[in-house]
């Protein structure tokens, strides 16, 4: 069985050979360890084992976006602008909202040695740039869609995997707007403005998911977002408003076209599970075990095994932390509470990659456990 069979049949509910295994990001995220850009990371000598490896003995599940392009009739820069600069080892990026009489400003800062974006400054910063920002037409959202990429790498990659859509939800989208403590006052206490904002953006994303499934039918999808409506942020009834209300109707989407939808939520999950599961979502990650989530593998496995597929529930912490002993010893347990009983399917996957610019012996000492003990089932 090829790896891109066996993930198939893993999403089914079919029988495989053995558990998947995938490092997520470390495979995920197509790189390029040859381009000597000082802020690629990935150009570090360190990081071409790993990448290797993932290529070679992972179930790769490639995570690429569909190419955006404003459409004819798409205002933005009468709206926005932007300007990027360079600053020691930091990349910043400031982005320009006049709308309604109001200029609001955003800015991100992107490091050398680090791949990851901080955001220093957020758009809307009061319920008046909320009511500002919901004064844009429509039209600001709309986006030609081109799914060549993704054909393009699903060829690429042949037999190795498979690739996934990635999407941002509405919630994920209204959030970004603002500072986590202004979004979750504003989500709890301004719940009217907070629904008009998540159906203005719903309208986009449902449309983006449409256009996407006609041209780049089949495919799996990883739904990005839920975390920001899970305690302690807010309650479950809000998680119900604010996710269960749009991301089903993706889903629903998503499956009107053979696809399948994994939802990607951090944290403690215990209470939402079965609202995801209403959802008709067909898998879930990264199942993190507690401290960092609130339930345990073996639980979720029993509970929910058999309606959805589960990948984890490895902590990044621990494959950069713990010697390799150590974690091999969390590693046979995770295979087994993964694949414990009857279910749909198991994928051993991290919570997330490392975002430095080296790899530690001990952490690639650690992804190779992975694939060892996989190979030994």
């Amino acid at each position: 069985m090829n790896r891109r069979e066996r993930l198939n049949n893993i999403l089914r509910g079919k029988i495989v050979d053995r558990p998947g295994v995938n490092f997520y990001e470390v495979g995920g995220f197509v790189v390029n360890p040859d381009d000597q850009d000082e802020f690629n990371i990935y150009n570090s000598a360190s990081w071409r084992p790993l990448l290797d490896l993932a290529e070679a003995e992972t179930d790769i599940i490639r995570m690429c976006f569909a190419k955006l392009s404003s459409s004819s009739n798409n205002p933005g820069d009468e709206y926005f602008s932007v300007e990027q600069v360079a600053e020691n080892s930091s990349k910043f990026t400031k982005t320009t909202l006049r709308v309604s009489g109001k200029i609001m400003t955003s800015l991100t800062r992107v490091d050398k040695n680090i791949d990851t974006v901080w955001t220093l400054e957020h758009l809307c910063k009061s319920i008046d740039d909320l009511e500002a920002y919901l004064t844009l037409p429509y039209e600001v959202f709309d986006y030609q869609i081109d799914v060549s990429g993704l054909l393009e790498e699903e060829y690429r990659l042949g037999d190795k995997g498979i690739v996934m859509v990635d999407l941002a939800d509405p919630l994920c989208m209204a959030a970004g707007l603002f500072s986590m403590a202004d979004f979750t006052i504003i989500a709890m206490t301004e719940k009217k403005l907070f629904n008009e904002l998540l159906e203005k953006l719903a309208v986009t994303v449902y449309q983006r998911v449409e256009k996407i499934s006609t041209a780049f039918s089949g495919h799996l999808w990883r739904i990005f977002g839920p975390e920001y409506a899970t305690p302690p942020y807010l309650p479950p009834d809000l998680f119900e408003e604010y996710v269960v209300k749009y991301d089903k109707k993706i889903v629903e989407l998503i499956h009107k076209y053979n696809g399948y939808a994994r939802i990607h939520c951090h944290g403690k999950i215990r209470s939402i599970l079965p609202l995801i599961i209403t959802m008709g979502a067909d898998a879930i990650d990264p199942i993190e075990p507690p401290p960092q989530g609130d339930v345990e593998l073996f639980d979720v496995r029993k509970e929910f095994g058999k309606d959805i597929v589960l990948f984890g529930n490895l902590e990044i912490a621990d494959i950069e932390n713990l010697e390799p002993s150590g974690f091999e010893k969390v590693v046979k347990q995770t295979l087994k509470d993964g694949t414990s009983g009857s279910g749909r399917g198991f994928v051993l996957m991290p919570s997330a990659s490392p975002y430095g610019r080296e790899i530690s012996k001990n952490t690639m000492d650690n992804y190779r456990c992975m694939i060892n003990l996989l190979k030994q089932i």
